[in-house]
């Protein structure tokens, strides 16, 4: 066990951390672009902040929280996601004394006690973002326009738009009330946790995967035939914004997402085969739930990167090559490591990665060991060549090999980068 992770957990190294570093950065820079700021927040917050904020009836808060007591009888959990600790910053250090919409993107460890699957681990990482202050459906549309562009940038094209609304609490109130009438017609039929849900949140019965209750629902009534006239009009304007984008979308009226927290839209990037990349949508009640005295509009998403992913592989794209040093320089014997290494140093010094010997190998394992690393130019450094103060630099992909004085290898390496 000692040397075994716990499961549903993942060791970043290789490729794939070169992937995650690839993917985090191509997600800061488009950041940058859209005047998102950057917010880090605690691994883990009072469990209280995420059952007012994500929602008692949620599955994340009944059965997935990483929940404990600490030594000052204090109830923690570590973040299941990355909304509420956004917003709990948001209220705690006065945010919303500064102009408005605040936009703020984390990259967040999150933890969900739930069973690993591909794409889906209990310690998983999200990209995300929180706008913060405005109804208007423009917010939306930033956000679906940002998240077209990022998966985009990623190289992926298998993935649609589907979008919803799920209305307010005005409308909500008459949906419910007909989603109940049906779903009474199939309780003896439901599983056990829709059973439940339906006394708490109906809506939530919509949402669940096991297939008895998924045929029964799909001809349950969906929210978008209940939507009040604001509720309408907010739709309807951010469906013609996305046409006027040029953002192809489809109106998937099975998409009501898995927290309570949402109102109005949803939205989701679904695969061809329903496999859901990353989803969001509006919340304008999540603040004043978590702090009565705030009643401040919001809208957000959550992107996994373990998700992003699985994507990338199952579409096949190479997304980063495995980074490779530009430079090995070889060192053979003990006399030559100090001015060995100072060049090498200097060479790093000028950004060129280089890689040298720190093994004690022979000449010819040195060579193989280059040969290994996928160094594109080789340097041998022995008591001669550092005595006549030049090297003899080789070009691995012809094995034509030049002469250079060392004090001009940093400059003809830096003119072969």
């Amino acid at each position: 066990m000692i040397t075994q992770r716990p499961k549903g957990t993942q060791d970043w190294f290789g490729h794939n951390m070169a992937l995650r570093t690839e993917i985090e950065k191509i997600g800061r820079e488009l950041a940058a672009e859209y005047n998102m700021k950057e917010i880090i927040t605690p691994v883990f917050e009072h469990t209280v902040l995420f059952a007012r904020g994500v929602g008692e009836t949620t599955d994340v808060v009944q059965k997935e929280m990483y929940t404990f007591t600490d030594k000052g009888d204090r109830s923690i959990t570590l973040k299941p996601e990355g909304t509420a600790g956004a917003i709990r910053a948001y209220l705690e250090n006065s945010m919303y004394a500064e102009p408005a919409p605040a936009k703020l993107f984390y990259v967040t460890p999150a933890f969900r006690y739930e069973q690993p699957q591909s794409g889906r681990l209990r310690q998983h990482h999200q990209f995300g973002i929180e706008m913060i202050g405005s109804k208007s459906p423009l917010c939306e549309v930033e956000l679906i326009s940002f998240l077209n562009t990022f998966i985009g940038r990623l190289g992926l094209k298998q993935v649609k738009l589907h979008i919803n609304s799920i209305g307010c609490p005005v409308c909500r109130k008459n949906y419910n009330e007909a989603l109940l009438k049906y779903l009474s017609q199939y309780e003896n039929d439901l599983c056990g946790t829709c059973k439940e849900r339906m006394k708490k949140n109906p809506l939530r019965v919509i949402d669940c995967k096991v297939p008895s209750c998924k045929e029964i629902v799909k001809d349950a009534p969906r929210t978008v035939d209940y939507l009040c006239e604001e509720c309408r009009d907010h739709f309807e304007e951010l469906k013609n914004l996305l046409s006027a984008m040029g953002i192809p979308y489809e109106v998937d009226t099975g998409i009501v997402r898995g927290l309570d927290y949402y109102t109005k839209t949803v939205f989701e990037f679904v695969s061809e085969d329903g496999f859901t990349l990353c989803g969001g949508g509006r919340y304008d009640g999540l603040i004043h739930e978590i702090d009565e005295k705030q009643d401040i509009p919001s809208v957000g998403f959550g992107c996994g990167i373990e998700r992003i992913i699985y994507f990338l592989e199952k579409e096949g794209v190479e997304l980063v090559e495995d980074p490779k040093p530009l430079l090995y320089v070889g060192l053979l014997g003990a006399e030559t490591r100090a001015q060995g290494y100072k060049l090498v140093k200097s060479l790093r010094d000028a950004g060129i990665s280089t890689e040298t010997d720190y093994m004690d190998r022979s000449a010819k394992a040195q060579m193989k060991y280059a040969n290994k690393l996928g160094v594109k130019y080789v340097i041998m450094l022995g008591s001669n060549e550092l005595e006549a103060g030049v090297a003899r630099l080789k070009d691995m992909s012809d094995g034509s090999e030049t002469e250079v004085k060392l004090e001009d290898v940093v400059k003809v390496i830096k003119s072969k980068a």
